[in-house]
């Protein structure tokens, strides 16, 4: 029996977790329910080999690295990593990966996955999964649905029919409906017909993509082209930017699965969270004995019903209730627990206001490792700069700014106007305007620096490339 492929969507921006999750540095790349990133987790639930194939990732380019050295982290070996030039929503995404699926195998079957889910009980997803590759063996386009335990209005909801033959556990889907008012969500819990839409599909490759013809054959055409004409970059393929960006930017739920009769539910019950904002994080998360999350360098008196996070920096609050208190190096979030929903509206403020805070963090990841400003006045700039092992920046020259690296820990070797440097802990160099240079770590640990800079323009666009070896232009 074929292996299962996984596809993992890592395409989304994650807003309502604004300011611990950016465009720049999205929630899925990060360690928000556990020791390891939401990614991380999601390929985790995928890596027993008597089930599942290598996994296949569909991503933001921008995140590319990240993405590589997070899955390197864990072992996920083999993952193949697709590029989107732009953000299509599932539709486009997931043609794309049928069409790559199918080129392996004629008879493949992807299991589609938001990389930004939490499900606590990987034995019990694995139990669903088996469920639908039944019904999907049969050509059925299968969806897991949530059982609910309350009247959610932040969920779509699918309404279940009867039983398919030959594929127990698994039902026809008689209706999809919207994210309902509090009343009709209490209809829908009372009437035990309906379940949330988890938004974890899975799908026989050739069958999604008849029905893609059927119903959203423009979105077909655009992706067939797109990987017709993808180009091999380092370990990634990059999809033609023209032709994915023609694709119509529209979910597989409205393009497919509430048009077609090939729609099944798998109803399930393990603990699912598409931790779609902060309220998600405080109610998966542990509670003490006032019902409090408390992550990080967080201390309250009086509090109650409320989560309190602090990245990099001390949060204190006092004889308050049911708030979200989240504070980053550089920004700081204060809302009810029940108005959270409201964040992405501010992060979209923020973007007209022009802030950078909306979309970037203040540290910066490259694949090289990570740089972050400590501190910056007239002429000058101060930042900390992290080099992974093994790893080197850019032969590269500046036009408006010298730079005096100090080397922290770790072992630096620098080139320099062709001349090669080995500089050491508590050892600096200094790199004049106009010099041609390059930072690399050749040690087994990360190199920690300090990089001043000095002259009339700062801007990170004052770099021109001369070599790459990740090929960025």
């Amino acid at each position: 029996m074929p292996s299962i492929v996984p596809v993992l969507l890592s395409g989304g921006a994650g807003a309502r977790l604004w300011p611990l999750s950016r465009e720049a540095y999205p929630k899925q790349l990060l360690p928000l329910a556990g020791a390891e990133t939401m990614l991380q987790q999601t390929a985790r639930r995928a890596r027993d080999p008597a089930r599942f194939a290598p996994p296949l990732v569909i991503a933001n380019a921008e995140h590319r690295f990240i993405i590589a050295e997070q899955l390197r982290a864990i072992g996920a070996a083999g993952a193949r990593i697709v590029l989107e030039p732009q953000g299509r929503n599932t539709a486009p995404a997931l043609a794309v990966a049928a069409l790559l699926a199918l080129q392996d195998n004629p008879e493949a079957v992807m299991l589609a996955m938001p990389a930004d889910h939490v499900i606590a009980d990987a034995d019990a997803f694995h139990s669903a999964v088996d469920a639908g590759r039944a019904a999907a063996q049969t050509g059925a386009l299968v969806l897991f649905g949530i059982r609910p335990d309350r009247p959610e209005t932040g969920y779509g909801y699918i309404r279940a029919g009867a039983p398919l033959p030959g594929a127990p556990g698994a039902h026809a889907v008689l209706s999809f409906a919207e994210k309902p008012d509090p009343a009709r969500a209490r209809q829908y819990l009372a009437s035990g017909d309906f379940v949330w839409n988890s938004g974890i599909f899975l799908l026989p490759a050739r069958a999604y993509l008849d029905e893609l013809a059927r119903f959203a054959p423009q979105v077909l055409a655009a992706c067939e082209q797109a990987v017709e004409r993808a180009v091999a970059d380092l370990d990634f393929l990059r999809l033609d930017p023209t032709a994915f960006g023609a694709a119509p930017a529209i979910s597989i739920d409205y393009a497919v699965l509430e048009r077609t009769k090939r729609a099944a539910v798998v109803p399930v019950s393990f603990s699912w969270s598409d931790v779609g904002a902060w309220s998600a994080l405080w109610e998966i998360g542990a509670k003490d004995a006032a019902g409090n999350v408390l992550v990080g360098d967080a201390v309250v008196a009086g509090v109650e019903r409320s989560y309190v996070r602090g990245e990099g920096q001390l949060v204190t609050a006092v004889g308050v209730e049911d708030l979200i208190i989240v504070a980053t190096p550089d920004a700081v979030l204060v809302t009810s627990r029940h108005s959270d929903q409201g964040v992405k509206a501010m992060v979209e403020r923020l973007k007209s206001l022009g802030r950078e805070a909306a979309t970037q963090t203040r540290q910066v990841h490259r694949p090289w490792g990570y740089y972050e400003s400590v501190h910056q006045g007239e002429r000058f700039q101060v930042k900390r700069i992290t080099v992974r092992p093994g790893a080197k920046l850019s032969l590269q020259k500046h036009f408006h700014r010298a730079e005096h690296w100090i080397v922290v820990n770790g072992t630096a070797l620098v080139t320099r106007d062709g001349e090669e440097l080995l500089v050491r802990e508590n050892e600096s160099v200094f790199l004049p305007l106009g010099c041609v240079h390059r930072l690399e770590n050749p040690g087994r640990v990360p190199l920690n620096l300090v990089e001043v800079q000095s002259g009339p323009y700062l801007g990170e666009d004052d770099i021109v490339r001369i070599h790459d070896v990740y090929k960025r232009t």
